[in-house]
């Protein structure tokens, strides 16, 4: 009798340890969906199915019945009304209801522990096609030139991580956080530029999906995509900015997948996918086409890196003092060239403090929209403002002045001036100036 007691004991015991207690709830809108964390004690033995009439989710938890007060959740979900308790049809159980505004087909999931977090279950609701498309990632269309004829270059700034995912940690940081701040001061410098026009992927705390971040940039007809983040390492010695590109073996293997990515291929940037779809699915030529495109992002992409670590030297310590490869996400397009700039190591106290600062992020910012702009500068696509300003040189020989050399070539002082971002009228015997289309 004591030995079917203590087995009773340690079997309820095995329960309760095993069984997920609800701990917190976190609710993270995004433009085109929402994501609903639940932090748990233990990982999660769930099931969920769907009600209408109206819509909502219900989700069954194995577990004791949670006191978890919901309405302290703060919920701006333009899809999640609210979240409330049930009663289940099993013992053991607790129910939680997410009433919506419209149905939605969820995508529910759990997640190990990895801090700041512990036990997660997630439930990614998307929000209706409609608002997807309105809000979250324009449609494409070919841009409209400027009274000039000609159309800016468009860049597109990615801040890793948001949302839920947090990214690197520091003592006081999160990566989310310095990577959003930098982005933001990236896109606001490249606006004020005469010529380019920046598109955030992400412009709040939210997390976006890593393979919607190059559709996101491909449907904004971006020239270029640049990720901002912030190093981490289990060792707090490590600091210093780092440039990455694309990998040759990831590159190889996206392209393979692109081969298989029949309906999507028309969507390809540069051209390529133009001729892919007249092409009736010939996969030699389309292979050709696309290692062409993969070779074109690359080489950009790795020329972009080369001047933004030229620019990062001048305010911040180098961790690689050359562009560094890898197999990331966020690099692959084969029609977008790609870079990912690490601002600094997070996990080292003095990066940390300074990555923290409003002036050492405006620095990095700073180098960032420089190296970009001196490459396209030296290398403008076809069409663009900076093409039209890159048409013609001139090499100052003696007696020359700015007015001379400006009535020499049909254009005013000011264009000169703006076309070499001169702040006076003085010249130098040997400098090269740029000279604009008149």
């Amino acid at each position: 009798m004591n030995k079917l007691l203590t087995l009773l004991c340690l079997l309820i015991f095995s329960f309760n340890a095993l069984a997920s207690e609800l701990k917190g709830v976190r609710i993270w809108p995004s433009p085109d969906s929402t994501r609903v964390v639940l932090d748990l004690s233990h990982a999660p033995k769930h099931d969920y199915f769907l009600l209408t009439e109206p819509d909502r989710i219900v989700v069954d938890i194995q577990g004791p019945a949670t006191k978890f007060d919901f309405s302290k959740i703060k919920n701006t979900s333009p899809l999640l009304k609210k979240i409330r308790t049930s009663s289940p049809q099993t013992k053991g159980t607790y129910r939680l209801v997410f009433d919506l505004q419209q149905a939605t087909k969820p995508v529910v999931f759990s997640l190990t522990p990895t801090k700041p977090y512990g036990h997660r279950l997630v439930l990614d609701l998307p929000h209706s096609k409609a608002k997807t498309e309105s809000v979250a990632t324009p449609p494409k269309q070919v841009q409209a030139p400027n009274e000039q004829g000609q159309r800016d270059i468009i860049i597109a700034v990615d801040a890793g991580h948001g949302g839920d995912d947090p990214g690197a940690l520091g003592k006081r940081t999160y990566e989310k956080n310095v990577t959003l701040a930098i982005a933001k001061q990236v896109a606001d410098l490249i606006n004020r530029q005469k010529g380019m026009k920046a598109v955030l992927i992400r412009t709040g705390d939210y997390f976006v999906n890593l393979n919607k971040r190059s559709d996101i940039a491909r449907k904004s007809q971006a020239d270029l995509l640049i990720s901002i983040h912030a190093d981490g390492f289990h060792n707090p010695k490590p600091r210093g900015a780092s440039v990455w590109v694309l990998s040759t073996r990831r590159a190889n293997s996206e392209i393979g997948r692109w081969i298989e990515k029949h309906e999507e291929q028309s969507e390809l940037l540069g051209g390529a996918g133009e001729v892919i779809k007249q092409t009736d699915q010939d996969l030699f030529l389309t292979r050709t086409l696309l290692d062409m495109s993969m070779d074109h992002s690359m080489n950009t992409g790795y020329g972009v890196s080369v001047e933004v670590l030229k620019e990062l030297g001048k305010v911040t310590t180098l961790h690689k003092k050359r562009p560094e490869h890898a197999s990331l996400a966020v690099l692959k397009s084969p029609d977008i060239p790609s870079l990912l700039v690490e601002a600094g190591f997070i996990t080292n106290v003095q990066e940390e403090n300074l990555l923290r600062t409003s002036n050492h992020q405006q620095k990095i910012a700073n180098a960032v929209f420089v190296g970009v702009k001196r490459h396209f500068e030296n290398n403008p696509p076809v069409g663009t403002y900076f093409a039209s300003i890159a048409a013609k040189s001139h090499v100052v020989q003696r007696g020359e002045s700015l007015s001379v050399i400006a009535k020499r070539y049909g254009v005013s002082v000011a264009q000169l001036k703006q076309a070499n971002n001169l702040k006076t009228d003085q010249v130098r015997i040997d400098q090269e100036l740029k000279i604009p289309s008149s």
